[in-house]
């Protein structure tokens, strides 16, 4: 078997094409929940705390200086507010995540406890027996 047609065997079993599927749904799922804490659960926060927005929220170490040009310093911080909005969008995914699984639990649980059909066979027995048991004689 040649290397390419390996490789093409390899790429295009169902594992690699779901993972890769994973990957994009869930690049474009973080893209939407940091939409949503950013432009809309940030601001109501900001508005209930007196207008603070945390994004731009930092502690300067070492502030920049741009005195001299040939050696511009860029300022050293800690943005504590950045990571204030990271902890939110990973509790708003953990709870998403939490959701849908409880979800597929639930529905696997109803599949579980729905009783299966007896086999078409175990049927036809069945029902013989009952008209044997009500025959006359």
């Amino acid at each position: 078997m040649s290397m390419l047609s390996e490789f093409k065997a390899f790429a295009m079993r169902g594992n690699v094409i779901d993972l890769a599927v994973g990957v994009v749904i869930g690049g474009a799922f973080g893209k939407i929940v940091s939409s949503l804490v950013d432009q809309i659960i940030m601001p109501p926060i900001g508005w209930l705390t007196g207008g603070i927005d945390f994004s731009d929220k930092k502690w300067v170490l070492k502030p920049a200086d741009a005195s001299d040009p040939a050696h511009k310093v860029a300022e050293v911080a800690i943005q504590y507010g950045a990571f204030i909005n990271t902890l939110i969008q990973f509790i708003i995914i953990a709870f998403a995540i939490f959701m849908v699984i409880k979800a597929i639990n639930r529905l696997s649980r109803k599949q579980e406890e729905a009783p299966a059909a007896p086999p078409a066979d175990v049927a036809l027995l069945t029902e013989i027996r009952d008209l044997l048991k009500h025959r006359p004689g």
